[in-house]
């Protein structure tokens, strides 16, 4: 009997997942535990393994198409098997991208179960736990919200669009969509100059989370000039032994996040979120490392950073970076943060406003890392001038919670770290 491939759950909150690209075509074997198809939900992308040993023998889903959890997208037959490896259930085509952000459900291959667009009823309205969450913040009836998603379930593109548009009535089923050519397999389509191309579900998500952070928090920016001399010193004269010792290499991210601990814990209030009208004063430091890929950006979580040393930072930060480089992350990776740090210096800017990572207080932006002239003081009194390895830090607060002074404080308290660092690198 052929193996039924199915759409995982990736956690609890997550419901439903987007194919974004196929690994392998019909008839090209298989081996179990081998990447398979590639997945996008509202948490990370991810590559999903084959369930079996095999060939495969037809996809259900086609690229593109958004399914709920446990939707049978494609089987595996058996070697000996004589299924008709060419055979590939015709591909419902992508839709255009729809106003609001929404897309609308698209038809699946016929063995899924067609669903009804609208089951969403008073007694029983289907949602996500996040979406009921944003409901209750903002006195919103979930009976009153049409739903796009498949079952008619309330997505949070749907909940959002409700509050900032408020009550509308629920739009005429859509027609079934025209034919278009479909994209190309490349997570983002390389886009010709004059193109009309669909947004990535990444791309999707990135844009709804800030345009609701930006809603959500009062944003103010602080930024402080730090000397990274002795840093950049340190590092050039250790690097090479401390990879060859812990087989990591040695990188400047460690110590921002080391400096970035100590004053969180002189300062609790910049690692707290905001629960209606309560603070919540977070026990540990969860550290979120915003990570740049070619398709986006992530932010996976450094857990329990407080009670981590300076090797095991540096650990736990390159493992995150390459396991979200290479679709490794799972849902719990990218949950629970505290804090971020972002590090758009890599890319030479001086420096960033970045916009906060909800439900956090506050983002820290690292800028690039220049040599420049700087007047420097001695213990007499006397100035002169000197090449100094310079960064510019911005600290990006939501202003409801924290204090331009104390804004101010925290990152002078980083800056006084960095640049007297007295800490074992290992």
């Amino acid at each position: 009997m052929p193996t039924d491939v199915i759409m995982p759950q990736m956690g609890e909150s997550i419901f439903e997942g987007t194919i974004t690209k196929w690994l392998k075509k019909p008839g090209d074997k298989v081996q179990r535990d081998e990447p398979l198809f590639e997945i996008s939900t509202d948490k990370v992308d991810a590559e999903i393994p084959a369930p079996a040993s095999g060939v495969l023998q037809e996809i259900k889903v086609a690229e593109g198409n958004t399914v709920q959890v446990n939707t049978i997208v494609g089987t595996i037959s058996a070697d000996g098997e004589s299924a008709a490896p060419a055979k590939t259930s015709a591909p419902a085509p992508q839709a255009p991208v729809a106003s609001e952000n929404k897309e609308p459900p698209k038809p699946s291959a016929p063995p899924v179960a067609a669903r009804s667009e609208v089951e969403t009823h008073d007694e029983d309205v289907r949602s996500s736990p996040l979406v009921r969450k944003i409901a209750r913040e903002n006195n919103v009836d979930l009976s009153e919200v049409p739903g796009t998603g498949l079952g008619g379930r309330i997505t949070k593109q749907d909940i959002m669009a409700y509050i900032e548009k408020g009550p509308v009535a629920a739009p005429p089923a859509p027609a079934p969509p025209a034919p278009v050519s479909r994209p190309t397999q490349a997570p983002t389509p390389a886009a010709i100059p004059g193109d009309l191309v669909p947004m990535s579900q990444m791309r999707k998500i990135i844009a709804q989370r800030m345009i609701e952070s930006r809603r959500t928090s009062a944003h103010v920016h602080c930024m402080f000039e730090v000397d990274l001399t002795r840093i950049v010193n340190l590092r050039n004269q250790l690097k090479q032994g401390f990879e060859q010792r812990n087989g990591a290499r040695l990188t400047f991210m460690p110590f921002f996040v080391r400096a970035a601990i100590i004053a969180l814990q002189q300062f609790p209030i910049v690692n707290g979120s905001l629960e209606g009208e309560n603070i919540r004063y977070h026990r540990h430091i969860n550290a979120g490392i915003a990570v740049a890929l070619d398709w986006g950006l992530i932010v996976p979580v450094l857990k329990n950073a407080d009670e981590l040393n300076f090797l095991g930072l540096q650990r736990g930060i390159s493992d995150l970076g390459e396991r979200a480089r290479n679709k490794k992350l799972m849902p719990q990776d990218v949950e629970g943060s505290t804090f971020t740090i972002t590090n758009p210096g890599q890319f030479g800017a001086v420096f960033g406003l970045p916009i906060i990572n909800q439900p956090n207080s506050a983002i820290m932006g690292v800028g690039g890392i220049t040599k420049q002239p700087m007047v420097i003081t001695d213990r007499d009194g006397n100035d002169s001038i000197a090449i100094r390895s310079i960064v510019h830090l911005t600290l990006g607060y939501d202003h409801r919670l924290i204090d331009g002074a104390v804004a101010d404080q925290f990152m002078a308290l980083v800056k006084k770290t960095l640049e007297n660092w007295s800490e074992e690198v290992g």
